[in-house]
């Protein structure tokens, strides 16, 4: 397999943050700030759509704990947890990933979106509700 981050996590080559059996957390090479991390899971997988739910559940859990480590020891502010899934998402390493950047008041950092899509498929809500909607029980016979 041809894989960053699969790579360094084998190889154990990373900037190790923290290590577990199922999800790590690593020092990007390009930080947007002073302890920007990384949470992969141990396992790859490509994002949000193919990972196991124990797996994104310990990646997640392993997201919160890096964050209030970052408020206490970085003394940071705030943090903005971002992941871009798929080929459509801008994704840059085709293994799922979540930077937890730390932030302060006056950091002059923005990593908001300041544009909006050009997208248009009536209306996306409606539709999304209806896809997660609990299937109905089937009516019995008598």
């Amino acid at each position: 397999m041809d894989c960053v981050f699969c790579h360094l996590i084998s190889e154990g080559t990373a900037q190790w943050v923290a290590r577990g059996t199922t999800a790590c957390a690593i020092a990007p090479l390009n930080p947007l700030a002073p302890g920007h991390t990384l949470v992969v899971p141990v396992d790859h997988c490509e994002g949000v759509f193919d990972v196991s739910p124990e797996a994104l559940t310990a990646s997640m859990a392993l997201v919160q704990q890096v964050a209030v480590a970052m408020r206490a020891v970085l003394d940071a502010t705030g943090v903005n947890i971002l992941n871009a899934s798929g080929p459509g998402s801008e994704q840059s390493v085709p293994h799922l990933h979540f930077h937890i950047v730390p932030r302060w008041a006056d950091d002059g950092l923005s990593t908001w979106p300041t544009g909006r899509s050009r997208h248009h498929i009536g209306d996306p809500h409606a539709r999304l509700a209806d896809a997660l909607a609990p299937s109905r029980p089937a009516h019995r016979r008598s």
